[in-house]
């Protein structure tokens, strides 16, 4: 493969929403999230009032990576070989002692080494976006409740967290007005998202004008994506985009067979009729990236039409494009945006700063004290020195499964668009895919091992 990425070699540039184009103000965005849930938990399902006491402290918690065991209410940090490199029962770190007692050198009991790990089963749930990591925060305080009044050891509140899911996120809850996320979002839209900048814009434009077909895929259902996209693009956002797809059900939108998931029509935000194929360009619902590749190759007049896709989940976005389709992916990756020195670059406003009253939560990009690096970690019960040093699961999953990874996309719309990207590949140590610079924890990548 070549060393080198350039957009000018690509014939459609594909587009996650939530958390890629749409970037949200994530200390006030994460505590709406977690309170969707434990006011859910606490009036539904007779849960502790205490959930609902959340401290500024409480967000170090959040990392993305993390694990939860659903049975022993554990939290794991992995290594790139499968080994715990910190835990947590429910909030409480556990200590070196405890690790290697409960863990120890081996292979955490659900580490699949190869590409078939799934990041959900009935057993855990692995925490991937920032959608995600407010409940990390619910379902940690969820067993130190239970573990406190109850005296719990196993536990079974996964199917309340799910129900709490259906409840708030349902696709007919923004129509009805249900819950408390969707509600406060129409409310206060300016409260939680960021307007995308100009500079992406006028690189929207520029892709547009180059002859590229953009494509927007996501989760988020055809109401919600409306609101989003005309908030941060303005109303005439659907005029950049030659195909939306809303409700993709990622990430078997890019696994699943057309018969499996066909493409349905939308009128009024409604899916109407279930399609055979997908033979123009326009608003869909659902569907699948085997009618959507033929759709591609019509458009572009090519037999096999480059694609790249920006997206911020490895589970939703970048690991299923990768191993289903074999396009080019670039990973957003916001732990970039402060290079982990546990300072955020949170570009709020000026004329937004104290508009909002109240202890802020931790942003989510920022650096855990809890939890350390989302790229590196030292090796449990040794003493953190550079020969100690080790990749992360999750660290390695960015390097394996991306193209590139990227802090946002406001950091490459001033390039030109025949830029040489250096990707990732086994000969660059894992660091040549991160732009502009690899995260400074792992500037030494020489003395990191892979275990």
């Amino acid at each position: 493969m070549a060393q080198h990425f350039s957009l000018a070699s690509c014939d459609v540039v594909g587009f996650d929403l939530d958390h890629t184009l749409c970037r949200y103000n994530l200390s006030e965005s994460a505590p709406l999230i977690y309170n969707s849930f434990a006011q859910f938990l606490v009036k539904e399902k007779g849960y502790d009032q205490e959930l609902l006491n959340v401290t500024p402290e409480d967000w170090d918690f959040c990392c993305k990576g993390l694990a939860l065991d659903l049975e022993d209410g554990k939290f794991i940090k992995l290594a790139d070989d499968g080994t715990v490199l910190r835990a947590s029962h429910g909030t409480k770190m556990m200590t070196p002692e405890a690790l290697a007692e409960a863990f120890g050198q081996k292979e955490w009991k659900h580490f699949v080494s190869d590409s078939g790990m799934a990041y959900h089963s009935g057993k855990y749930y692995f925490y991937d976006n920032y959608f995600d990591l407010p409940g990390a925060l619910l379902c940690a305080k969820v067993v130190d409740s239970l573990t406190k009044n109850n005296g719990q050891k196993t536990f079974d509140f996964w199917k309340d967290i799910v129900a709490g899911i259906q409840y708030n996120y349902k696709t007919s809850a923004f129509k009805e007005n249900c819950g408390i996320y969707f509600p406060e979002i129409k409310r206060n839209p300016g409260r939680y998202l960021h307007s995308c900048p100009e500079s992406v814009k006028k690189w929207l434009h520029r892709l547009k004008n180059a002859g590229k077909v953009l494509v927007l895929i996501t989760n988020s259902h055809s109401d919600y994506c409306r609101l989003l996209s005309e908030y941060i693009l303005g109303d005439d956002f659907a005029d950049l985009f030659d195909i939306v797809i809303t409700n993709a059900l990622k990430p078997g939108f890019f696994s699943h067979l057309p018969n499996q998931r066909p493409f349905w029509t939308l009128e009024n935000d409604e899916e109407q009729e279930a399609l055979p194929s997908l033979d123009k360009p326009g608003w869909y619902s659902q569907g699948n990236a085997v009618q959507l590749y033929d759709l591609l190759k019509k458009m572009t007049g090519k037999p096999e039409p480059k694609v790249v896709y920006f997206g911020d989940s490895m589970h939703s976005d970048i690991f299923p494009v990768h191993q289903y389709r074999n396009w080019e992916t670039v990973l957003i990756l916001e732990e970039l945006r402060g290079d982990e020195t546990g300072q955020s670059e949170e570009s709020e406003p000026l004329e937004k700063k104290g508009k909002y009253e109240g202890p802020k939560a931790k942003p989510l990009n920022t650096l855990s004290k809890k939890w350390g690096s989302f790229f590196i970690d030292s090796i449990s019960g040794q003493k953190n020195t550079d020969s100690s040093l080790v990749y992360t699961w999750s660290c390695k999953r960015v390097s394996t499964y991306s193209t590139i990874a990227i802090p946002s996309l406001e950091a490459i719309t001033e390039l030109p668009l025949d830029y040489k990207f250096t990707r990732f590949s086994s000969n660059n140590l894992k660091t040549g895919g991160y732009y502009p610079n690899p995260p400074l924890v792992l500037s030494n990548d020489e003395t990191l091992t892979t275990k």
